[in-house]
């Protein structure tokens, strides 16, 4: 028993050796290895030193400024906010005498403008001013861009991409903001081309032209004042009892559901579509406008 013993101890030592000397090799090729990898990182931190790591700086720009935009919008935010709140501006927007007022405004403004005084007949031979032409052409190419974008690009790819109350919420915000920049991009043309075009200067040409951007302009801002309000209205109550009865999520196309037997809710849609066709043919009559005046440009350019 005890010889064998000992023969069976003595036989396991060289597996044991050969084990711990496997081992041992492992350990070292792996040090050597971490060895390389540090010396390759003190290399690449060293070269990094020499020369200016532009995405760094570009990562540390783009942090900086995204948060100080998103701190602006949130003073904004609760600054309108606080402006909603106020006696003024709930008479202001939610009644309709303010609309009258607007337009009436517009009106007097417009046909100051194209009423012939005499300093505006003197100043009529003077050059024009750069700065002029500038908001001139800025003005009308951010208009006919609004209104591609809106209505070819944006209007199409979000109505065919997204559920229908999504898109719904969508355009209520888009909306108002589309119609009240388009029209104060209007009256800037409008306004700087009669300056420069005064009514005893008028051909045919000209008074088409006027006629044409005074058109869109009055155009779109009765689609805002008296259109766009009505629709806004009627896509929450439409939205409202769509998802009482559990429809609306449908994709680039309209479902009713179980509301297509029920009258008040066909009376709202048919309101509905209405109003929003009459948005639309008014805001397809503006671009014509504008492609008129973009006909007109085109005509007159000598840079090219």
């Amino acid at each position: 028993m005890c010889v064998r013993t000992v023969v069976g101890i003595e036989s396991s030592e060289p597996v044991v050796v050969h084990q711990q000397n496997k081992l041992q090799k492992t350990k070292e090729k792996y040090m050597k290895l971490h060895d390389e990898l540090v010396a390759r990182e003190l290399e690449i931190v060293e070269e990094q030193k020499t020369q200016v790591f532009i995405p760094e700086i570009a990562d540390d720009i783009l942090k900086t400024s995204t948060v100080n935009y998103s701190s602006l919008l949130k003073v904004l935010t609760n600054y309108c906010e606080t402006i909603q709140q106020t006696k003024f501006f709930k008479i202001l927007f939610y009644t309709t005498q303010p609309a009258h007022v607007i337009m009436i405004a517009a009106v007097l403004c417009v046909t100051s403008a194209l009423v012939p005084i005499k300093d505006r007949v003197q100043a009529a031979g003077h050059p024009h001013s750069r700065a002029a032409s500038f908001i001139y052409l800025a003005s009308f190419v951010m208009h006919l861009g609004a209104q591609i974008w809106m209505t070819f690009v944006s209007g199409l790819s979000l109505y065919f991409a997204l559920p229908r109350h999504v898109f719904g919420e969508v355009q209520r915000i888009l909306f108002p903001r589309y119609f009240t920049i388009n029209a104060c991009l209007s009256l800037t043309t409008l306004l700087i081309f009669i300056k420069h075009h005064p009514a005893h200067t008028w051909d045919t040409e000209i008074a088409i032209q006027v006629g044409a951007m005074t058109g869109a302009f009055f155009l779109e801002l009765l689609i805002r004042l008296y259109l766009t309000p009505p629709l806004l209205q009627l896509i929450v109550q439409k939205n409202t009892l769509e998802r009482a009865a559990g429809v609306g999520n449908e994709i680039g196309r309209h479902n009713p559901g179980p509301l297509k037997h029920c009258p008040h809710y066909l009376r709202m849609h048919n309101a509905f579509r209405r109003v929003h066709v009459s948005i639309a043919m008014g805001n397809m009559l503006t671009m014509g406008c504008t492609v008129l005046h973009l006909y007109y440009i085109a005509s007159k350019l000598c840079v090219l």
